[in-house]
């Protein structure tokens, strides 16, 4: 690993709409190798809504899984949050590393939340398409009690996250992230947690999710936030209907013909179920999903139960899915500290419940 440069700002720059760039502290692990691609490609994930909508609704519980890559990821991941494949020979990686707890209230509610702030530092890495980091961004600054950073996703110009406390019902930044050089601009600050985040770049919505993605806040960029780091009411706050399943990483699907034109998004996650003596005991189920945007209603969900080699259940933090040579590519990356990427393939010729598809072999079906 050749370590070539450490770049730092420590002011924040204010822009329109008051916005505000944050002091950046990027190590360059590979100076010959660019950060991002140039020109910046589509998003895969919602340039190929379509196609990823039709393969999605050809799966079932008795889909066979094929593995088309396994990929090391080099160095320490801390703990992994979100990915976007960004090109076929880049991925960016958020996570952040847990210098110290959360210390609990002992089940109080002190100010809203139940445990107390923690210290930490968000990460933003920065991988070519076989593993090797390229560069390390973090994204805070030490004492930040803001370090959380959730699910990312890519609209074809810039890396969406939001950084958070690592606490229910707290605070969190939207950010806004230019893969070419890992400028980090502030967006606007929220009076909740928040663990994820995509962007609908045909109307601006940004659509966050909270805690263990019970409510989603939105925001619009044609609107103007306070300055930060002022708070700002969201445009929008709804409640997840859904409880099968935490939301961990989203990515946005565009507007899909096959749900008249809804916007709708790609989302991984999982639960760990109540101890239940006899019946649970730190069970964790989970799946993946295509969830309605405007009321978080799910319109098709799957269980998943793939493992890592390490154990993690596959659904653990980040995901992305993309069309590759005409077929549906779901990635995968749920290991702690020592990470692989795992990249499936659903099987097109698996057994599927109850005789078939009945709608052929398009994956059109009426609403």
């Amino acid at each position: 690993m050749q370590l070539s440069s450490l770049i730092f700002a420590g002011v924040l720059v204010s822009t329109a709409f008051g916005q505000s760039v944050r002091p950046q502290n990027i190590t360059i692990l590979q100076p010959d190798m660019p950060l991002a691609p140039n020109p910046l490609p589509l998003p895969g994930a919602a340039s190929n809504a379509d196609a990823i909508v039709a393969a999605f609704a050809k799966l079932g519980r008795t889909t066979v899984w094929n593995l088309a890559q396994k990929i090391k990821m080099e160095g320490e991941t801390f703990e992994p949050e979100g990915m976007v494949r960004v090109g076929d020979d880049r991925f960016f990686v958020s996570g952040y590393n847990a210098i110290a707890p959360t210390p609990s209230f002992n089940g109080s509610i002190i100010n809203g939340t139940d445990r107390a702030a923690g210290v930490g530092l968000p990460h933003l890495w920065v991988y070519s398409g076989n593993g090797t980091k390229i560069a390390d961004a973090t994204l805070a600054q030490n004492g930040d009690i803001e370090y959380h950073v959730g699910g990312i996703d890519y609209d074809g110009e810039y890396i969406w996250a939001t950084i958070a406390q690592d606490r229910p019902n707290s605070t969190a930044t939207l950010v806004k992230i230019d893969p070419t050089n890992i400028t980090v601009t502030n967006i606007v600050h929220i009076t909740d947690h928040l663990g994820g985040v995509v962007h609908d770049v045909e109307t601006g919505n940004l659509h966050m999710l909270g805690w263990g993605s019970r409510n989603a806040s939105t925001w619009n960029l044609n609107y103007k936030a306070a300055p930060y780091p002022a708070f700002t009411t969201p445009r929008n706050v709804r409640r997840n209907p859904s409880y099968w399943n935490d939301y961990q990483d989203c990515k946005f699907l565009g507007h899909p013909a096959a749900y008249n034109f809804r916007a709708v998004m790609f989302c991984s996650g999982l639960i760990t179920m109540p101890n239940v003596p006899g019946l649970y005991n730190n069970t964790q189920v989970g799946g993946i999903s295509i969830v309605d945007l405007l009321t978080m209603v799910p319109l098709a969900e799957i269980p998943v139960a793939l493992k890592s080699d390490l154990g993690a259940l596959m659904l653990n933090n980040p995901v992305d899915v993309n069309i590759v040579d005409g077929k549906m590519r779901v990635y995968f990356m749920p290991d702690q500290h020592n990470s692989t990427m795992y990249v499936f393939e659903p099987e097109d010729n698996s057994p599927y419940e109850f005789g078939g598809w009945p709608y052929g072999l398009s994956g059109e079906f009426p609403l």
